[in-house]
């Protein structure tokens, strides 16, 4: 692998001479927020200690199935993660890629897997953003007895955090009064109505088809589910990977580094008085 100080001046360059960008975020992404890792099950459990107690890892909680077997322990589990998401404020490295875009003559886009609200929260266009797993944010029937998605903000969840379940009022569909879930991409999940992610993802299309020198960077994206390692790669630009544990990249530039640190790195290296 080369110097990093080489690898983050041939990064810069990419973004430098590019007119659009596109960010591919994964979970990594939220680390330097604050957010837990759920990579495997001590992640998992150390954030969820009363899943951890009960032997559930988190393909049992993040699946239909569990609204049927227990709604107030799956609630409570998505609950605590609605409830997280709104109170976090997302680390400076949304900023600086929000600059980014900024300089570029097309501006930029993001697609996610991450389903927690975070680059709208920073302050990018909802209309630039793709969430391809779906967001905690917006709600569907379990059953689901309609195409109807809607927004999360009438749900306020109290959650034992002893049991991690939910002791407030279930949030139920205002069309059948069936229970509600996120609309959100699960393990196992036939029932997920898809239409808001793939009318994003008409969007990033239509954006994409006007860029002719795009720069990709890539933050936090693991291998284990690919979604956004595919996106990243299936552009056919050399794109800049930022992974602390995977870096290894078949064309581009590989930051072995968290995000925020290496975007600050970038920033800088963006920001230096040329000679």
């Amino acid at each position: 692998m080369q110097p990093l100080e080489e690898a983050i001046e041939e990064a810069a360059a990419l973004l430098e001479h590019a007119d659009g960008l596109l960010v591919a975020a994964g979970a990594g992404m939220g680390v330097d927020s604050g957010l837990p890792d759920f990579r495997g099950t001590t992640g998992f459990w150390r954030a969820y200690p009363a899943l951890g107690r009960r032997g559930l890892a988190f393909h049992e909680m993040a699946c239909p199935e569990s609204f049927d077997q227990d709604p107030r322990l799956a609630w409570g589990f998505y609950g605590h993660r609605l409830a997280l998401y709104r109170a976090t404020t997302p680390h400076a490295g949304f900023g600086i890629l929000r600059a980014f875009a900024a300089r570029m003559g097309g501006g930029g886009f993001v697609f996610t897997s991450n389903v927690d609200g975070q680059f709208q929260r920073a302050g990018f266009d909802p209309g630039t953003v793709v969430e391809c797993h779906g967001s905690i944010h917006h709600l569907q029937c379990t059953r689901p007895c309609c195409d109807t998605v809607w927004p999360a903000d009438g749900v306020d969840p109290v959650v034992d955090q002893d049991a991690c379940k939910l002791s407030s009022a279930l949030p139920l569909c205002p069309r059948c009064g069936a229970l509600a879930r996120p609309n959100i991409l699960m393990f196992n999940d036939g029932a997920w109505l898809a239409q808001r992610s793939e009318a994003q993802m008409a969007r990033l299309a239509r954006w994409r088809a006007g860029i002719s020198r795009l720069a990709v960077i890539e933050l936090g994206a693991g291998v284990d589910i690919p979604s956004v390692r595919r996106m990243a790669e299936s552009q056919g630009e050399a794109l800049i990977r930022i992974n602390p544990r995977e870096p290894a990249v078949r064309k581009g530039v590989a930051l072995p580094l968290g995000a925020s640190a290496a975007l600050r790195l970038l920033e800088a290296a963006l920001n230096r008085p040329k000679d």
